[in-house]
């Protein structure tokens, strides 16, 4: 009896085994013929939105292989090492676009890629992932309003510190009325990027390429 139910259990396992191995392997190889064309959609995305805030005329090299790794960094958010990309006119530095995150949206992260000129004012700003209300708080998207717009060319020397928060907090920035939670994590997340960049201009602004990184930096 006990060598019965040895031989059933061996079998049993030997079965699921075989299931799982199968199982990964299809995985893989799903992964391994999509991935290509998930990362090429994705860097097609990216640099739509790159050219929506840092004209074309302005550079002349692949951003997406001028990259920087920016390690976590309170300023920009980054809980993990995101990238920041050099744009670049006869191999001279011109700006640079980075990635910040809010966490104090009102439904959660949002995502943002700013565009900064070596002068240090703003080029651009987009809103790349949100989870904003529908129809109040996401008129930060500029396929629904220009709002996102009145970041061009602002900069920590146009606008003072003080002065880098909403309207409604006596501020300079413009919201919407019963969306204020949104603006008021958007304005401060630029104006903390504005802030990594002054303090990491230069390394920002030097011949770098993705494998080499900046140090973290403990700013809170």
């Amino acid at each position: 009896m006990s060598d019965t139910l040895f031989k059933h259990t061996f079998k049993t396992a030997s079965t699921l085994t075989a299931f799982s191995l199968v199982g990964t392997a299809i995985l893989a190889y799903i992964f391994m013929i999509t991935r290509a064309p998930i990362e090429a959609s994705e860097a097609e995305a990216r640099l739509a939105l790159f050219s929506q805030i840092l004209p074309h005329g302005l550079y002349d090299n692949d951003l997406l292989k001028t990259e920087l790794l920016i390690p976590p960094n309170p300023l920009l958010g980054n809980r993990v090492t995101s990238k920041a990309n050099i744009a670049k006119l006869d191999n001279e530095p011109v700006g640079v676009i980075l990635e910040a995150i809010a966490h104090d949206g009102y439904a959660g992260d949002i995502k943002l890629l700013i565009a900064i000129r070596t002068d240090g004012s703003i080029s651009g700003v987009r809103v790349l992932t949100h989870k904003e209300t529908p129809g109040l708080g996401d008129y930060i998207e500029i396929e629904r309003n220009d709002w996102i717009t009145q970041f061009n060319d602002e900069s920590l020397v146009k606008t003072a510190a003080k002065d880098w928060v909403v309207v409604k907090d006596g501020g300079k920035f413009e919201y919407m009325a019963g969306a204020t939670i949104t603006p008021r994590a958007v304005v401060k997340a630029v104006a903390k990027a504005l802030q990594f960049f002054n303090e990491n201009k230069s390394r920002l602004l030097e011949n770098n390429t993705v494998d080499k990184a900046l140090p973290g930096k403990d700013n809170s």
